[in-house]
């Protein structure tokens, strides 16, 4: 007695199932590098801002330069809590030139202190970063001597 089998065809193409897991692979692998460049826009748009206060930081510092007598007197001096100086004078259009600015680069919450004592001057910036995946309250504080 002879047993005659027929061995399968060799398999041609693919399998529905082989396509499927490919897919779901690819789709996964797509995922990731979709959160990887959400979170590289955050950060670059946290750098940014961090970059754009501290040159702030130095448009104020080169009018109190312009104006070193009313600077090193304490003329300039202004806290984060104080209202924008609304006067006519140098000092006053170069501080509320200087917050509005600090506003328009940063975003609305931003908002700018001086404190001299003499020639040496702390600026501080301070703005919300939370938008942008930083710290809701980020501060750069740059020391000068003018």
């Amino acid at each position: 007695m002879h047993l005659n089998f027929k061995l399968p065809a060799k398999q041609r193409g693919v399998g529905l199932i082989e396509v499927l897991i490919a897919v779901l692979v690819l789709s996964f692998g797509m995922l990731g590098l979709a959160g990887l460049q959400s979170y590289a826009l955050r950060s670059n748009q946290s750098a940014l801002e961090r970059g754009m206060a501290t040159v702030q930081t130095h448009s104020i510092v080169d009018a109190m330069r312009a104006d070193r007598v009313a600077a090193t007197t304490t003329l300039y001096n202004i806290d984060l809590d104080d209202a924008t100086p609304t006067g006519s004078s140098f000092r006053d259009e170069a501080i509320a030139r200087w917050r509005a600015d600090l506003q328009a680069a940063l975003n609305p919450t931003a908002n700018g202190a001086i404190d001299c004592d003499g020639a040496l001057c702390t600026i501080t910036v301070q703005w919300n970063d939370e938008r942008a995946g930083g710290a809701e309250a980020q501060t750069i504080v740059t020391e000068v001597r003018l």
